[in-house]
């Protein structure tokens, strides 16, 4: 695993997150929207996209439905990054067919292993 891309309209999380990636030696692409995300995906397939739930005019379920739909990026590992942390979250969206999940806020000594452990399962 090497390119993730990391989509977040929150530009502090999506700074934050692309800081402790590349730290962690990782190519780092961002997207503030699906719109930017599929955008980039026409040029470039991530090994990893870290998609936040809660984006402007597409949610990230949305947005991960038209990932899987497109023989093209199906097999891209998603790992959904969000603020929601109630009890069944994790499990909810699991269930939509996200391959792994982090709540925010992040927890930068474990950020990238955490992605590591979730790409590698």
């Amino acid at each position: 695993m090497r390119d993730i891309l990391v989509v977040d309209d929150n530009a502090i999380n999506r700074q934050l997150a692309v800081y402790l990636l590349k730290k962690g030696g990782y190519n780092v692409y961002e997207a503030e929207s699906g719109k930017q995300a599929f955008e980039f995906l026409k040029g470039k397939m991530p090994d990893v996209i870290l998609l936040d739930i809660q984006l402007p005019e597409m949610d990230g379920v949305e947005i991960l439905r038209k990932i899987r739909a497109d023989s093209l990026t199906k097999a891209i590992k998603v790992i959904a990054l969000t603020a929601y942390t109630m009890r069944g979250d994790k499990e909810k969206f699991e269930a939509a067919g996200f391959d792994g999940y982090l709540p925010k806020p992040i927890e930068p000594k474990t950020f990238a292993n955490q992605i590591l452990e979730i790409y590698n399962s």
